[in-house]
């Protein structure tokens, strides 16, 4: 990653038009945008269209930061590219099924409705195998392909107005957000002054009293609790302005 005061300078030549600071950005911003788009993977995009996304969300980031922000322009770039993904999930999510299979599923529907009408009964998996020279296994997904819903955001079950669509039931065990914002937070926090931050990491990651961390700062335990409220403020403001909406 670039030093803040570097990434300042090509931010000013980037939003100036400067396609190499663009690229130099992009290029040191990489480990920042593969650590945000490794939560969505197996989720029917690929890696490298995710990257792509990050990319995207990281060139938004660029053109629309503001160093009166008084954030680091990674904590900034952080919702901005993992929104880009997100957005993409939604109005793109469709559950893809190759032509070919929805070739077989037809094939095989029109087969199912011949043998009902002549048999008067639905015929057994091994009957259809036998038919198209298919593996059982095969047979069933190809069937359940084509009741597959076409999007993430479609409803799975038309009878029931509470029924969830299918990125919700996904999204039930996907602790995507929770690991963003433990991210955009470590951030925050490693971009505090030196003693803010000693404050921080002493408090709330030693588990250390504000008494003990006065002993320990050489300051009395009012001004540690004085400056403890003012660095959680800052870091609540700083949160509040990068979380996506």
């Amino acid at each position: 990653m670039l030093e803040h005061e570097e990434t300042l300078a090509c931010l000013v030549k980037a939003k100036a038009g400067d396609e190499q600071a663009k690229a130099v950005l992009l290029e040191h911003n990489s480990p920042l945008i593969k650590s945000i788009i490794r939560r969505y993977k197996n989720k029917g995009v690929d890696y490298d269209d995710l990257y792509q996304l990050g990319c995207m969300g990281l060139l938004k980031a660029i053109k629309n930061f503001d160093t009166s922000f008084n954030v680091r322009f990674s904590t900034y770039a952080v919702p901005m590219i993992a929104g880009e993904v997100k957005r993409f999930l939604r109005d793109d999510g469709y559950i893809k099924v190759s032509r070919a299979l929805k070739v077989v599923s037809g094939k095989i529907s029109r087969f199912v409705e011949d043998f009902k009408k002549q048999n008067l009964a639905d015929p057994d998996v091994e009957t259809i195998a036998h038919e198209f020279g298919m593996e059982p296994a095969e047979v069933v997904f190809a069937m359940e392909s084509a009741k597959m819903p076409i999007s993430l955001f479609e409803k799975t079950d038309s009878q029931d107005e509470k029924s969830q669509s299918l990125i919700d039931k996904l999204a039930a065990n996907d602790d995507s957000d929770e690991l963003l914002d433990k991210l955009m937070l470590k951030e925050i926090i490693e971009n505090l002054a030196p003693r803010d931050k000693k404050i921080i990491v002493l408090r709330y990651f030693r588990d250390k009293t504000q008494s003990e961390i006065s002993q320990i700062m050489g300051v009395s335990q009012v001004q540690i609790s004085r400056l403890e409220n003012k660095i959680i403020s800052g870091i609540k403001a700083a949160f509040a302005l990068n979380k996506p909406s």
